[in-house]
């Protein structure tokens, strides 16, 4: 009988091999099967399938290239709290995701009920954007000095 992946608690949901491969494509998400098989020794349709399978099941989410955000048009990176419940809460807003300046949401636990990660070009930019968050709650910035780790790859 076949092992279902999401029900059997036993069996991890990637394998020695699967975190060779993510730990490449976090690398160079831009490698070729070829050359994925060729550093994790695996021929390159067990690659495809195995990259395949680890799409599917949610694992990698996505390919994305990291940029610079001050050459980017966003000088100006800040962390932002919003304290906001009920009815007007931010989370509530579907729009709230189309915002440019919004580059992460998250829901979080603790005194205010979300957090963003935004960038704008500007200090003038971010104060339209602290007035506009205030539309839903009391908002908290964090400014973003320096990133000495702006990116690290998971281990699974």
């Amino acid at each position: 009988m076949g092992r279902n992946r999401l029900t059997n608690a036993k069996e991890p949901p990637v394998d020695a091999v699967d975190r060779l491969l993510l730990a490449e494509l976090q690398g160079d998400a831009r490698l070729s099967f070829n050359e994925l098989s060729r550093r994790v020794n695996l021929s390159p349709p067990a690659v495809a399938e195995r990259v395949r399978r680890l799409e599917g099941d949610g694992v990698i989410t996505g390919y994305h290239a990291h940029l610079a955000p001050a050459k980017a048009g966003a000088a100006v990176m800040a962390l932002v709290t919003v304290e906001c419940y009920g009815v007007r809460c931010l989370l509530r807003d579907p729009e709230v995701a189309n915002w440019p300046e919004v580059l992460q949401l998250h829901r979080v636990t603790g005194g205010a009920c979300c957090a963003l990660l935004v960038g704008v070009p500007d200090m003038a930019a971010f104060e339209r954007l602290t007035d506009r968050l205030g539309g839903y709650g009391q908002p908290t910035s964090s400014m973003i000095l320096s990133s000495p780790v702006p990116w690290r790859p998971l281990s699974p």
